[in-house]
């Protein structure tokens, strides 16, 4: 009889003292035991010089401290605040927490352990490490998860930050997945799942200034089949943050300032010639076809001649499509999509109406979407743009599980 793999907690931590103690409630509350928790308490260690910052250094001590003081959960911290042990200058960040943490778990893990990766500021329900054991217990062969996400609303000025931002991910992703593209997922270092064996194929986690998260599963994309679906949720909470380039805190912050710029909603056609380049892939391994992709593909690599070196590379056709594949990527996909929208001359509220009315029409309430004519980021009332919202997650948590 095979032991059921060991669950490693992988958990960066960064002025959240706040929040320690109803996570820890959290961890107690699965119905799981024997959880092993890796939390990496950090910051740069100059902070400590720096008055605007060394709150955040004292913050993170009593993070420490809490930690130190629970008894119920095997936790292994790693000290990357205290005087000297802090980031130095030109290496920190979460992605550098997040990667010492899940080397040391793979240090001490078993290679079918798996690594759940969350965050202090979110809550999950009872059932949630649960639902990931089961799952890769009867799915050996899957390299990873992108867990289902839903943010609490504070009844504040970030309600309508969040729901903007939270629908701008799920349109994108809904698209991605209509044209069931390789690289439908939202990426999410709060709700990631993987085993070691994975983690250790991809060669591990890359510490980006951010986007570490979608780097990664990105990585876990083109070793294998990562799936997107499980019934326990996790739930972040909306704050503003400035510890990252870009996610959630920059576009609540920018949003906050009205600069949507970075989130637009991408016109579904953009999406179409994405897919439409994909379905050209196997007849590109005989020779040259125009694609809607080409220009931008060119502009990339500097080149006039993108299918040839691939075509020298690969002698079966299998091997090309999966090279075509792996060099159009999520990111690939992402700046395409950015370059393009460009040439769209249409507001991210007529874009999304449009979506709707195009292709769930007979899905959604039609007093719904008549509201959503005149849909309003600024203006609407918080509970219409929370109804498009429930309306994206239940349409998305619909096609979420086809991916089982």
């Amino acid at each position: 009889m095979i032991d059921s793999p060991r669950i490693y907690i992988a958990l960066p931590i960064l002025n959240e003292s706040a929040n320690i103690n109803s996570l820890l409630d959290c961890l107690n509350s699965q119905n799981i035991s024997e959880l092993q928790v890796v939390a990496c308490v950090n910051q740069y260690d100059d902070w400590w010089e720096n008055n605007e910052k060394v709150l955040i250094c004292e913050d993170n001590l009593k993070s420490i401290e809490f930690l130190e003081n629970e008894t119920n959960l095997n936790i292994h911290i790693i000290d990357s605040c205290t005087k000297g042990n802090g980031w130095p200058a030109k290496k920190g960040g979460v992605g550098w927490a997040r990667k010492i943490i899940m080397d040391y778990i793979v240090s001490k893990a078993n290679k079918n352990d798996i690594i759940v990766s969350i965050d202090a500021d979110t809550y999950y329900p009872v059932d949630y490490i649960r639902q990931i054991l089961n799952f890769f217990n009867s799915n050996k062969e899957v390299v990873g998860l992108s867990l289902p996400y839903y943010h609490r609303l504070n009844n504040d000025i970030t309600d309508r930050l969040i729901l903007r931002y939270e629908i701008y991910m799920r349109y994108y992703l809904l698209n991605m997945i209509r044209i069931r593209n390789p690289y439908a997922f939202t990426a999410l270092g709060s709700a990631m799942a993987f085993p070691v064996w994975a983690y250790n194929k991809t060669g591990g986690l890359t510490p980006v200034p951010a986007g570490e998260d979608f780097y990664f599963l990105q990585k876990l994309t083109k070793l294998g089949k990562i799936v997107t679906y499980s019934s326990s949720i996790a739930y972040p909470s909306p704050r503003f943050s400035d510890r990252v380039v870009f996610g959630t805190g920059p576009a609540l912050i920018k949003g906050n300032d009205g600069d949507w710029m970075s989130y637009p909603h991408y016109h579904f056609n953009l999406f179409d010639e994405v897919r439409e380049t994909y379905k050209l892939f196997g007849q590109l391994y005989t020779k040259d076809i125009p694609s809607p992709m080409d220009q931008f593909l060119k502009e990339q690599t500097k080149s006039e001649n993108i299918w040839e070196p691939f075509r020298k590379n690969y002698r079966d056709q299998n091997n090309f499509i999966n090279a075509c594949i792996t060099k159009v990527d999520g990111l690939r996909i992402l700046q395409f999509l950015r370059k393009q929208q460009k040439t769209i001359h249409l507001t991210d509220e007529k874009i999304i109406y449009y979506f709707l009315a195009t292709y769930h029409k007979n899905e959604i309430d039609s007093n719904l979407l008549s509201e959503l004519k005149e849909l309003d980021y600024e203006n609407s009332p918080i509970k219409l743009l929370n109804k498009l919202r429930d309306f994206l997650f239940t349409k998305e948590m619909e096609l979420r599980k086809l991916s089982l």
